[in-house]
C-alpha cells in the first residue's frame, strides 16, 4: 500500500468498486485513513515488511460500519448495516506455499472463529488471497463450487473447498465462465494462476450477478483485481393483519321471515314481556345477543379491494378459462402452453375493457334519470 493509497483510490472510482479486500499492506498499525477520492481504509498489520489485509469502503458507506474486528495480520472483518441487512465483509491474507503448517493452521482456525461469531442470518463476503489453486471442474464438490477454476487443485486449494464445505459458503470466482484472462488472478513471468477468490454464503448465491478478473490496471504488479457485483435483497416485514371487529348482519332484517324470527327469539329472551324493561343497557344487550343468535356476525376479514361490479358472464368465463390455461403452463412449460396462456390473458384484457366501458355507459345513462338519483 505504500505509495498506492490514492492509485487504489482512483481505480476503484474508476471501476465503480464500493467495498475493497486487499492483502499483503505492508503497513504497520490499527487504524481508519482516508486514501483519497472518497474512499476509507480500515487495515490492521503488525510488521511493515510482511502481511497486513485492509477493507476499502465508500465514504457513504463508513458511517453504516458498526464493527471492526482485526483478528491478526492475516485475518479481519467489518459489519456494516445497509438498509436492514447486516453485511459483513471478511478480508484474509492465507500463507503462501513453503510456509510451516502451524502457521497456515492458525490462519484457517482464526477464519473459522470469524465466521462462527457471525449469526447465520446475516450476509458475508469473503475477499481473500488463500495461495491456492481450486482448480478446473467440480465433481464431487458441485454444492460448493462451480467449473470454471484454473488448472488443478493443489492442497492449499483443497483447504478451501474444505473451508467452503465446512461454513456452507461457495467459490463466486467458479460459478462464472469467463475466457481464461478474466479468470486468472496472479501473472508472474510464465506463471498464469488463480490464488485470489470471492466467497459467499451458498443460500445469498443468487444475488450475486456477476463476477471476473480486471485486467489493464497496474496498481498491484502480479495481482489482479477480482470483482463481484452484488444485489443485496432485502426481506420487507409482513404488516400483521389488522383484526376487524364482526358485526352483526343487521341488515338481514330487511327480509320479512328474518325479522318475525328476530321478534319471536326476542321476546321470548325478554321473558314474554311486551313492554322492554326499564334498564336500557341490559335490554341492548339482550337485543344484541339475539341479533347475533338469529342473523348472524361477519368473518372480521377485511374486503378484498376489487372492483368486480361490471363483470358479466363473458368475462368470468374468460378468467376461469385464462386460469386454467395458466395452470397447464405451469404443469408443463411448453412454448405452446405458454402462447395458449399469453393468447387468452390478451383476450381477458380488452373483454375487460368493454366490459367496463359498458357498464359506466349504462350507469351515466342511468344517473341522468329521475330513477337514477338514489345511485348517487
Amino acid at each position: 500500500m505504500t505509495g498506492k493509497g490514492r492509485e487504489l483510490a482512483d481505480m476503484m472510482e474508476r471501476r465503480k468498486v464500493d467495498i475493497l479486500c486487499v492483502q499483503e499492506t505492508r503497513w504497520k498499525g490499527s487504524k481508519a485513513r482516508s486514501i483519497g477520492a472518497g474512499f476509507k481504509l480500515f487495515y490492521y498489520g503488525v510488521d511493515s515488511k510482511r502481511n497486513g489485509v485492509g477493507v476499502v469502503l465508500k465514504e457513504e458507506f463508513v458511517r453504516n460500519v458498526l464493527e471492526v474486528k482485526r483478528v491478526s495480520d492475516r485475518v479481519m472483518s467489518l459489519k456494516l448495516e445497509i438498509e436492514g441487512v447486516m453485511l459483513n465483509v471478511v478480508s484474509g491474507y492465507a500463507p503462501q506455499l513453503g510456509c510451516e503448517l502451524e502457521e497456515k493452521e492458525r490462519f484457517w482456525s482464526e477464519l473459522d472463529e470469524v465466521m462462527e461469531s457471525i449469526p447465520t442470518g446475516e450476509r458475508v463476503v469473503i475477499g481473500a488471497d488463500f495461495n491456492g489453486y481450486v482448480g478446473e471442474g467440480n465433481t464431487g464438490d458441485e454444492e460448493v463450487m462451480g467449473k470454471f477454476g484454473v488448472k488443478e487443485r493443489n492442497l492449499e486449494g483443497q483447504m478451501v473447498v474444505d473451508f467452503a464445505k465446512r461454513m456452507d459458503m461457495a467459490v463466486v470466482n467458479t460459478y462464472f465462465q469467463k475466457r481464461e484472462e478474466h479468470r486468472v488472478t496472479y501473472k508472474s513471468g510464465g506463471r498464469r494462476t488463480q490464488v485470489d477468490y470471492i466467497l459467499c454464503r451458498r443460500g445469498n448465491l443468487k444475488e450475486i450477478s456477476d463476477c471476473k478478473v480486471v485486467v489493464g490496471e497496474s496498481v498491484a504488479r502480479q495481482h489482479r483485481m477480482v470483482v463481484c457485483r452484488m444485489t443485496l435483497m432485502v426481506c420487507k416485514t409482513k404488516r400483521s393483519k389488522i383484526e376487524i371487529e364482526k358485526k352483526t348482519k343487521w341488515w338481514k332484517l330487511k327480509n320479512e321471515e328474518c325479522c318475525e324470527e328476530f321478534r319471536q327469539k326476542l321476546r321470548q329472551a325478554l321473558g314474554g314481556q311486551v313492554v322492554l324493561p326499564d334498564d336500557w343497557e341490559t335490554t341492548a344487550e339482550v337485543i344484541r345477543e339475539t341479533g347475533r343468535k338469529v342473523l348472524g356476525v361477519s368473518s372480521g376479514r377485511r374486503k378484498e379491494d376489487k372492483e368486480t361490479w361490471w363483470w358479466n358472464e363473458e368475462v368470468q368465463d374468460s378468467i376461469q378459462r385464462k386460469r386454467l390455461a395458466k395452470k397447464k403452463w405451469d404443469m408443463d412449460r411448453t412454448e405452446e402452453n405458454r402462447q395458449e396462456y399469453k393468447e387468452l390473458q390478451r383476450r381477458v384484457k380488452r373483454e375487460v375493457s368493454k366490459a367496463k366501458q359498458k357498464a359506466y355507459d349504462e350507469l351515466y345513462t342511468r344517473l341522468d334519470t329521475r330513477e337514477g338519483e338514489k345511485d348517487l
